[in-house]
């Protein structure tokens, strides 16, 4: 625990730095001999005016281009320019180095709260975990422009805060195939390896691109458990403590190919298909107070497909078809107090899923913008579960104590219409706002609502931009988590249940953002989440039991205020420091026998540093440090946690050749050891934390670099 203390220090050293720089200072310059040429010695022809050209190079005055750009209801970022030298290969590591973005609980959060990722504006089917694994799988050197918005408008298909990350599709000059291939050794107590190969062709008037990636490697993980367990029979409190090893092995094929035809201008027909195929296994051995062996595994299949259309008169429409198939199989043998636990289950997801949209925007008179459209999209979730016994217990035929089979199929329908408009009101003032009406319709929810979104954008000046936003949003339980099924984690004293009553956390935002000079960005927000949805742990007084299952809470509210400051010194520093405080506040009036209304405060700061050196500029050392303290999460305490990295990287064969190595988490601290210290609830869970060590290699060739040229959706899978 005293590693994690060092982070805060080390990251305010890190910031002061740049403050110990030092500057030129005009007298010293004079005493050395150089010599000031005056404005009139040009205008009278002065015979020395030549000597202007000579000094040129000493008194140069270097501008910098705005990495930040304002437009109606976003931030437009160029990223390419951001990441520039910077040791990231892949597009979900080029978007932490976005202001205000942290990878929180193994996904990228934009100003302390969830946020969806989409490509080209295109909203996929695909879950956040599987739209994570395309990211990391794709080149960091395909994106153009990254749009950040912290309340998306109806007509992007998205609602709450949204990230679109917009791809290059037609680089160099026709009829040019571009590529790049990479490969990664990862070693984080056991080793991991990726492949990577990637295409694009540029046609006139098609474009195409195709991807393949493989992962592979094995894990290693540890839990050591700690728990006061109350039993209300005996009036007695078990003391448990049991340490889990777990090993495991997996690959994963990831394929994408993408096709753009430009039939004319603002005319074009795009078709994009992603696939993966994985399978996994994985063993686990428990010690201590309970003995056991979980062995499993699983294999899955996603296909993806999507066709997309635009008319010139500003007409667009699609449709999206996901298959999604996952069989796994568990066998446990496990005994504890007595009691004992002995079977082998099989269980199975199967997701086909359907989206259609269609849309139209209109360019009016004195800049009014107006768009409307509807959404559908349906799904039917085919799934099951089912145990079966030991021989021996089926023989002697006696009462099995496991939970019954379960076989489900289960529909859901969404209904979203909508309408917006934006409205430029001179240089200074840009509006846009949406309201769109959705019908959700499961075997248990058939509900209509309202969502409204503001943002309201006033530029004073160019260095001066003030955004102001209000949104609600819906989040909707994943498709396992409403099933009614229970599985067993660990050793079989952890029990994952299903809750089929589980309905969609309805979320309202307030933002205001405050940008100056196109680099520095402030701001406030403040969210009311009714009914969120979260997976907590509960201490069964029943039985020696922890019981894991998805709740609403009554609700969580957060209000917190932001900075994000870039600062350099001279070509060798380029940083930049994100400081977040928050106020959080979970209330559940109804949680088991214990009803909570807890509140606390929260932190967290977050460095991105490159250094470089002039003389030799093709060698980079990147920083990456991350720290978060005072969380909770229901009744569940978070500590502080967080995380220092280490990438060196070298370009050679004029850019085309990158080599990078690195140490990642290197006092390994980034692990959250959540526990639990509320009523009679007493839980310690120690995860282990192992840092990392890596080296890649990617190599571009047919000049896979910028040239300049003519201008899926929340978690519910298993």
């Amino acid at each position: 625990m005293k590693r994690i203390l060092y982070l805060p220090l080390l990251l305010a050293l890190l910031c002061a730095a740049p403050l110990r720089a030092q500057h030129a200072d005009p007298q010293t310059s004079a005493a050395a001999g150089e010599r000031t040429l005056s404005a009139d010695s040009i205008t009278t022809g002065d015979a020395h005016m030549d000597s202007l050209y000579r000094s040129l190079p000493e008194v140069m005055v270097t501008g910098e281009r705005p990495v930040v750009k304002a437009r109606a209801g976003r931030l437009e970022y160029d990223l390419p320019r951001i990441i520039e030298n910077k040791p990231v290969d892949n597009i979900y590591d080029a978007l932490k180095q976005l202001p205000g973005v942290a990878e929180m609980n193994d996904g990228l959060s934009l100003g302390a709260r969830g946020v969806t990722i989409v490509l080209d504006g295109k909203v996929t089917n695909m879950t956040t975990e599987q739209l994570y694994a395309l990211l990391k799988s794709m080149p960091a050197s395909r994106i153009e422009r990254v749009d950040v918005m912290y309340n998306a408008p109806a007509r992007y298909q998205v609602r709450g805060a949204m990230i679109d990350v917009r791809l290059r599709h037609r680089i160099g000059d026709p009829g040019t195939v571009q590529g790049e291939v990479y490969g990664q050794y990862n070693h984080q107590h056991e080793a991991s390896f990726q492949e990577r190969a990637s295409l694009l062709y540029n046609g006139r008037r098609l474009s195409l691109d195709f991807l393949y990636s493989h992962n592979h490697g094995k894990g290693y993980n540890t839990t050591h458990k700690e728990a006061r367990h109350w039993q209300e029979a005996t009036d007695e409190t078990v003391l448990v403590e049991n340490f889990e090893t777990g090993r495991s092995r997996s690959h994963t094929h990831s394929f994408r190919l993408g096709s753009d035809y430009r039939i004319g201008d603002r005319h074009a027909l795009s078709l994009v298909y992603n696939g993966t195929y994985s399978t996994s296994h994985y063993n686990q051995h428990t010690t201590g107070t309970q003995t056991a062996t979980n062995l499993g595994g699983s294999t899955s299949w996603l296909h993806n497909g999507r066709l997309d259309y635009e008319a010139p008169i500003g007409l667009k429409a699609g449709a999206e078809f996901t298959w999604y198939r996952t069989p796994g199989h568990q066998q446990l043998n496990s005994e504890m107090e007595g009691t004992h636990l002995d079977f082998y289950t099989k269980d199975m997801q199967r997701i086909n899923a359907w989206k259609f949209y269609l849309s139209q925007e209109h360019e009016l008179k004195n800049g009014w913008g107006l768009n409307y459209g509807a959404i559908y999209t349906t799904s039917v979730d085919n799934s099951y579960q089912r145990y079966y016994d030991n021989e021996e217990r089926r023989m002697k035929n006696e009462e099995s104590s496991l939970p019954p089979d379960m076989t489900s199929r289960r529909r859901e329908q969404t209904l979203n219409i909508y309408a917006g408009f934006n409205k430029s009101f001179g240089e200074k003032w840009m509006l846009d706002a949406s309201l769109a009406a959705e019908r959700y319709k499961t075997p248990v929810w058939d509900e209509w609502d309202v969502y409204p979104v503001v943002n309201l954008t006033y530029m004073p000046s160019r260095s001066h931009i003030l955004q102001l936003s209000f949104s609600s949003d819906k989040d909707y339980p994943a498709y396992w988590a409403v099933q009614n099924a229970v599985s067993y984690l660990g050793g079989g004293y952890s029990e994952i249940q299903g809750n089929p009553l589980l309905k969609p956390a309805k979320d309202y935002q307030l933002q205001l953002n405050y940008i100056l000079q196109s680099k520095y960005i402030f701001g406030f927000w403040f969210n009311h989440n009714k009914d969120m949805s979260m997976q907590t742990l509960y201490q069964s007084p029943e039985r020696l039991l922890e019981i894991y299952k998805f709740l609403n809470f009554d609700y969580r509210q957060q209000a917190g205020v932001q900075a994000s400051v870039p600062f350099k010194a001279g070509k060798w520093l380029d940083s930049r420091l994100t400081l977040m405080g928050m106020w959080m506040r979970d209330k559940d009036s109804d949680f088991y026998d214990l009803p909570f209304d807890r509140r606390t405060w929260a932190g967290v700061a977050v460095l991105n540093a490159t250094f470089t050196l002039p003389s030799v500029p093709q060698l980079s050392l990147m920083l990456n440090g991350f720290c978060q303290a005072g969380a909770i999460q229901g009744i569940y305490d978070l500590p502080t946690s967080g995380n220092l990295d280490l990438t060196l990287r070298y370009a050679f064969a004029k850019g085309n050749c990158i080599l990078s190595a690195w140490c990642k988490d290197i006092f390994e601290t980034q692990g959250i050891d959540p526990q639990i210290r509320y009523g009679r609830q007493w839980v310690t869970n120690d995860y282990s934390c192992f840092r990392s060590l890596g080296l890649s290699f990617t190599w571009k060739f047919g000049g896979y670099k910028e040239k300049k040229r003519e201008g899926v959706d929340t978690s519910r899978f298993k």
